[in-house]
């Protein structure tokens, strides 16, 4: 699979996690302590694991964008 066909489903996935993370913590006084521990806990780990991967296939946008060297200097 390529490159960009894999961040077209990654980077929904990750709004979705996000999303999670988010509304699970401002919930967190709302839901039962198990659901909040299976979606908040449990997404975050996931969420992490997306993030490192988004990075990972951007890694060249990165290098591009970070790591050029200043043509003034």
């Amino acid at each position: 699979m390529k490159r960009n066909s894999i961040l077209k489903i990654l980077n929904p996935i990750l709004a979705i996690l996000l999303l999670n993370q988010i509304l699970t913590g401002i919930l967190h006084d709302e839901i039962p302590k198990a659901a909040y521990e299976f979606f908040h806990v449990g997404g975050g780990i996931f969420f992490a694991v997306a993030a490192g991967l988004h990075v990972i296939l951007n890694w060249n946008w990165v290098k591009a964008n970070f790591y050029r060297r200043n043509p003034k200097g």
